[in-house]
């Protein structure tokens, strides 16, 4: 076969260039950390790195100070409390609502560029990893992490009050068109817009601890903004102790929902009168023991198994109230409402400050609530969808994320709301918009099939959300205290499921008759400082993806093509082939990008447990130091 070394564009191998070429690439390698081009690297898993996990003194201290602070206020003087906070949360929400706007609509926006830009084909993971759970495992699971108690708190009574009573400069109230703006603002209130901040921020805490190999902290997603410096120094500590503070008061929001509603269902079953505040603290201290017991006494696959029954009972009442209920027109209205939810998006996202002061109150007990209680659950839901989304492409996370639990829960809502529309033109006693919230669950079931033991079941129900809701809370915030451990000390997980608890009780005096005002005051106040810190999660999750393996890949391969289409027309014509060689000077597919820039080669530089740069062999899989490639696993599995 004659040889091909002469042909124009094949140099040979035996030439004077082609050596000089192998000398300079070889120089080059020497460049990049373990010689490995940053457009090669399969990514990097936080398993992959040797962390050794301890508390964070500073984070854990400074947080449990101002929490016990905080909450020893409110049990001495909740008056004072409640002052302070409707004083500051009256000018935060006329002169600050606007930021809890942007931040939904950032996280949606962000999510839709994602899924359809050129990054969409990133993994979650390394190049050749494989997600760990089957497509309708992991929405189910996403939908068990987004699902709490308001489904019930609020679903039945929403679209109830918003039929009544619509929003300001919308529609006439109880006529046909208010029955679909009211599914269209409870669909706004709790659909994609929710689930696009969620996958924003578990989307960039998957990438960062999953294909960047850094600890699992909000944190770490700012190390493309701050350095590794800054991030692990004091910027680091006060965005992590942001976080705790956060989930603290958003999951203290949702416990205080859940006792509001099981004292309803107790005192319904039992025939008592009103359930006073003393009695909602009783509730609230059992289920609180009962959060310890499974915390410390290691039955946390019971309460797996316990919350997936959960799941499944809430699902089973949702088709229950469809099949008993109204389901001709809850057929017909679940279209209705979806259509209209899209086609009043954009109108629905607009309204604030500018649109009247009727409208401003309206967003203070409503939607400014929602944001800012999504906000400050984002820490928690975001770590958990990024544990199960491991291995996912960023287009199917970011689909699948924000439209799949949409569904569920519009479904829900219609359910749950158009039923209670019906019975309130029915002129059922409890449907007249004088009724609370809690009142409106029982009073829905208590309608249909049944009625002697739905009650029991949504006591249950509203228990075990409150339980294992607690539980993984205060899971996330021992990760957060403890520097990243996806297994924090036991001890670390019930302080601050007690501090969960006290914020929960503070919240509820606060509120006094009124429980959900303090609920509502406090999250809003907490969530807007934290809003902040998501815009700067999408500016550095963005920022992540430019530098990725697989974006850099893209980029070369768009560029080498470009250059070889151009220098073959020039050169040969129509007669011309497509061959990897050398490239002339200037002309090469990372001519313009500087492949050895810190900013595209930090990231994979391999530590040892101190924090010292140490080579590794990527295929042998040791260290420089002579560690074996499975010592990390040995280790995590002697710390669990």
């Amino acid at each position: 076969m004659p040889s091909r070394e002469n042909e124009p564009g094949i140099p040979s191998s035996h030439s004077s260039s082609t050596a000089t070429t192998d000398a300079s690439a070889t120089a080059e390698e020497n460049l990049y950390p373990h010689d490995m081009h940053p457009g090669l690297m399969p990514g990097l898993s936080v398993e992959d790195q040797r962390n050794i996990f301890r508390l964070d003194k500073v984070v854990f201290a400074l947080t449990a100070l101002l929490m016990l602070a905080f909450i020893s206020w409110g049990v001495i003087a909740p008056n004072s409390v409640g002052e302070v906070s409707s004083s500051m949360f009256k000018w935060a929400i006329r002169d600050l609502g606007w930021l809890l706007n942007l931040v939904m609509i950032l996280g949606l926006s962000v999510m839709a560029y994602l899924a359809c830009s050129r990054f969409g084909n990133i993994k979650l993971g390394k190049d050749d990893e494989e997600p760990e759970f089957s497509r309708f495992a992991w929405i189910a699971m996403m939908f068990g992490a987004g699902i709490g108690v308001g489904i019930f708190f609020f679903g039945p009574s929403e679209p109830l009050s918003y039929y009544l009573t619509p929003p300001p400069h919308t529609v006439a109230a109880q006529t046909p068109a208010a029955i679909h703006h009211a599914m269209a603002q409870s669909h706004f209130h709790w659909g994609m817009s929710i689930w696009g901040l969620y996958a924003m921020i578990g989307g960039a805490l998957a990438y960062s601890t999953y294909r960047r190999g850094r600890v699992s902290l909000v944190s770490s997603l700012f190390r493309p903004l701050f350095g590794q410096h800054h991030t692990e120094g004091a910027a680091g500590k006060v965005i992590d102790m942001m976080a705790i503070i956060a989930t603290l008061f958003g999951t203290a929001a949702t416990l205080g929902l859940s006792a509001i509603q099981i004292s309803q269902g107790i005192e319904i079953v039992s025939g008592a009168g009103k359930v006073s505040n003393t009695i909602l603290m009783v509730i609230i201290t059992v289920l609180t023991l009962c959060f310890i017991t499974s915390a410390v006494s290691g039955v946390g696959r019971g309460i797996r198994y316990l919350s997936n029954l959960n799941i499944s009972l809430t699902l089973g009442l949702i088709v229950f109230v469809f099949i008993t209920g109204p389901t001709l027109f809850l057929l017909n209205l679940i279209p209705a409402g979806i259509l209209t939810y899209l086609d009043s998006l954009v109108d629905m996202a607009s309204r604030g400050l500018s649109w009247g002061e009727d409208t401003v109150q309206f967003q203070a007990i409503w939607t400014s609530f929602y944001w800012a209680w999504w906000i400050a659950w984002t820490p928690f839901v975001g770590m958990f969808i990024a544990r199960i989304s491991r291995g996912r492409t960023i287009r199917e996370f970011a689909v699948a994320t924000t439209l799949a639990p949409t569904f569920i829960l519009i479904l829900a809502f219609t359910v749950f709301g158009g039923t209670s529309i019906i019975f309130s033109q029915l002129g059922i006693s409890g449907f007249d918009g004088n009724a609370s919230s809690e009142h409106v669950l029982f009073a829905l079931f208590n309608q249909l099939p049944l009625s002697s033991i739905t009650p029991f079941i949504l006591i249950f129900v509203l228990a075990v959300f409150f339980i294992t809701s607690a539980d993984s809370a205060s899971m996330v915030m021992g990760t957060l205290s403890e520097r990243g451990n996806p297994a924090p000390s036991k001890l670390t997980v019930v302080f601050w499921g007690l501090c969960m608890m006290g914020i929960a009780v503070v919240m509820l005096l606060v509120g006094g008759e009124t429980a959900l005002t303090g609920l509502q005051n406090l999250t809003i106040l907490v969530a807007l400082p934290f809003s902040v810190v998501l815009i700067g999660v999408a500016v550095a999750f963005l920022r992540d993806l430019a530098t990725d393996p697989a974006a850099i890949r893209l980029k070369y391969a768009n560029k080498a093509m470009q250059n070889a289409v151009i220098k073959g027309l020039e050169e040969h014509g129509d007669d011309f082939e497509l061959v990897v060689t050398p490239a002339e000077q200037g002309r090469g597919a990372g001519a313009d990008f500087d492949s050895t820039a810190e900013k595209v080669t930090e990231w994979y530089r391999r530590t040892d447990e101190h924090g010292n740069e140490i080579d590794y062999d990527y295929e042998s899989g040791e260290w420089a130091d002579g560690e074996a490639p499975d010592a990390q696993q040995k280790r995590d599995d002697q710390r669990s």
